[in-house]
């Protein structure tokens, strides 16, 4: 099976620890990239949570967003050290009866100073273990988006891979045809010019015409090429390199096909192939 690298998943869960939303996106790229944005309090959790994108991704960028709610028993509940506002209280007196007319204290002054708000830790771990849990689950959504669309891929794979597999029966079936219309013209223009052919001159400019056309080397190679296609859509995995390897390959004999071509009919063959290797080729980026 393959998988495409483009994919949305999303996880929500929610219990005493509090409530979260892990959105995870996939387009293609050449390797893997991680994009992770995570809420201050939960930045210790960048970590492990790439080691599990990693274990399960090989290939694309990966953007993943993670939003985070406390609950009520996570201990984030607020308290104020007495005994420092006591202390910063009395030192504000002192300083008042030293000035001149001085101005009333705004107690979110106080609340600013540093210490006196004591917010209780976390339970990083419960939380951890929610948060992987999520990504878990989105992770596995995700790759089943990617394997649906992989697997639609594949299905446009396969078909212009037999379209490529009729063009190349057209051209071997033209081969003949052709070596009969030249031998022909040969024939006439040595009648039209009024020459006595040789004995065997008119095999041995056939001959050389024919070294010149030949492209069995070509439509072999085609025909091992679109094999060794379908062999690896078949095995599955990580395979977008691969294919995108033998797309080039394909496309370079495609081009020697032309370029050796005689015939309008082996032309057209040529410009059909490189179309329909085009058009595999720009999917195959998507592939992972």
């Amino acid at each position: 099976m393959i998988q495409s690298m483009t994919a949305f998943a999303r996880a929500q869960g929610q219990g005493k620890w509090g409530s979260a939303v892990c959105e995870v996106r996939s387009i293609n790229h050449r390797y893997l990239e991680m994009s992770v944005r995570l809420p201050d309090t939960l930045h210790e959790f960048e970590s492990p949570i790439r080691e599990r994108i990693r274990h399960h991704i090989k290939r694309g960028k990966i953007e993943l967003n993670v939003r985070y709610q406390p609950g009520d028993v996570t201990g984030t509940e607020i308290t104020i050290n007495t005994h420092l506002a006591d202390k910063l209280c009395r030192a504000n007196e002192t300083i008042a009866n030293m000035l001149k007319n001085p101005a009333p204290i705004d107690p979110m002054s106080i609340l600013q100073w540093p210490g006196l708000l004591q917010i209780a830790e976390l339970d990083l771990e419960t939380i951890q273990d929610e948060i992987l849990s999520l990504l878990e689950k989105a992770i596995i959504e995700l790759l089943a988006a990617r394997a649906r669309e992989g697997e639609e891929l594949k299905q446009l794979f396969l078909q212009r891979l037999e379209s490529m597999k009729a063009e190349l029966a057209k051209v071997r079936q033209r081969l003949p045809a052709i070596l009969t219309a030249q031998r022909e013209r040969l024939a006439k223009r040595f009648t039209d010019a009024k020459l006595e052919m040789e004995t065997g001159r008119l095999e041995q400019e056939i001959v050389m015409f024919a070294q010149r056309i030949d492209v069995t080397e070509e439509l072999d190679r085609l025909d091992a090429h679109i094999s060794e296609v379908r062999r690896v859509l078949k095995q599955g995995g990580v395979v977008g390199r691969r294919l995108d390897f033998l797309m080039q390959e394909l496309n370079r004999e495609a081009n020697t096909l032309g370029a050796k071509s005689v015939d309008v009919d082996t032309t057209r063959a040529s410009v059909e192939l490189k179309v329909l290797i085009e058009q595999i080729r720009e999917q195959v980026q998507n592939v992972e």
